[in-house]
């Protein structure tokens, strides 16, 4: 290696995967990836999602220098990278030995060294090994690397989802980051797309009740007062029933009419914010309706309330004024729940207070939408 022309070369093998793509398999002296390679971090600009990171874990990274510090270490899971088509790699020259399965091409790669945010890599998978490479006393720890060539931040994404997808990340994480994959998805999490997709949007209409409202990996600070993990769970609820609210909307795809499904939700829940609004922009410990628990029941709700308004006169009316019928036997901020025996701030978001808290929801509005008529 040299730091004499500002570059890190390396002998690596070459073979093409997917679509032409170039994938080099090499090693690094681990305290030179972070000179390579850059970090790219989930956040918001102006409502455009950029990066996929998420934040580095500084316990778990202090745990990997205390091992490395240790003595001598056993590296052998490969960090894997991505590549700006700025990299080059020069072939050796000679035939490979016969019978030698001719599968890859062996050369030396030219890595340039740049400034921080205008490096030729990114870190798709092993950001705290990496972090904990350059902290570690040893900078001379040899670590696997597999990189592939690509400057399209959706490609990133997409093999940061796949890659991590086993590994613990945060499904919150994942759900913001699908909507902006276009790769074919695993059967699971294809089925979050469109949910997550519909919570994006619900995040950044200003129309939308929920705007300002949602707390999202990507966002920091303060002011979210809703995981949207919870809005993203109720929106999957309803799509799963080819007869809810949103389900109807979806024909035999696995799309369908998505903007009358935005509709719907800002609809729903644009009446629910009216009918509650005490309760409505509140911390979760001061509403139990901004709580997950609060979100998941009465998005569960929906389905009921407007699959019944479809066959009024005047849809929308009849959301709101189910809603308002409702409203003075709920317990959001204050009191205890008639029959169920709870008070307010005791509901928490476990399978059983959601199930029974919904199922009771849904009995009150059956039975106040019969004495109405």
């Amino acid at each position: 290696m040299t730091d004499a022309i500002k570059m890190v070369q390396v002998r690596a093998t070459r073979a093409v995967q997917g679509d032409g793509v170039a994938v080099y398999s090499f090693f690094l002296r681990g305290a030179d990836i972070a000179r390579i390679a850059d970090i790219s971090r989930l956040e918001r600009n102006n409502g455009e999602l950029k990066g996929f990171q998420r934040p580095e874990i500084k316990r778990h990274v202090k745990e990997i220098v205390d091992f490395l510090d240790a003595g001598p270490a056993l590296f052998p899971n490969a960090i894997i990278l991505a590549l700006a088509p700025d990299v080059s790699f020069q072939l050796n020259g000679g035939k490979p030995p016969r019978d030698c399965a001719d599968l890859s091409q062996g050369g030396v790669l030219k890595l340039p060294i740049l400034p921080e945010g205008d490096r030729v890599a990114w870190i798709v998978d092993g950001q705290q090994r990496s972090l904990a490479l350059a902290q570690a006393k040893s900078k001379d720890i040899v670590v696997p690397v597999v990189g592939f060539e690509s400057r399209d931040l959706r490609t990133l994404r997409e093999q940061f989802i796949l890659v991590n997808k086993v590994r613990g990340l945060s499904a919150r994480l994942i759900d913001e980051l699908l909507p902006e994959v276009g790769v074919v998805l695993p059967r699971d999490l294809a089925a979050r797309k469109l949910p997550s997709a519909l919570c994006s949007e619900l995040a950044e209409d200003p129309k939308s009740p929920f705007y300002g409202l949602l707390r999202r990996p990507s966002v920091k600070g303060e002011g979210g007062v809703i995981t949207d993990s919870a809005l993203t769970k109720a929106i999957a609820g309803s799509l799963k029933d080819a007869s809810g609210a949103l389900g109807q909307h979806k024909g035999n795809g696995t799309s369908g009419d998505t903007n009358a499904m935005y509709r719907a939700l800002v609809q729903y829940w644009s009446a629910v914010r009216d009918a509650f609004p005490d309760a409505w922009g509140k911390p979760p410990e001061d509403s139990r309706l901004m709580h997950s628990a609060g979100i998941r029941t009465v998005g569960a709700l929906m389905d009921q309330i407007m699959i019944r308004a479809d066959g009024m006169s005047d849809p929308g009316a009849e959301v709101r004024a189910s809603l308002e019928r409702i409203a003075p036997y709920c317990r959001w901020i204050e009191g205890e729940w008639d029959e169920l025996g709870w008070a307010w701030n005791e509901v928490m978001s476990t399978p059983q207070h959601i199930t029974r808290l919904r199922d009771h929801l849904m009995l009150l509005d059956r039975r106040l939408s019969r004495i109405s008529k």
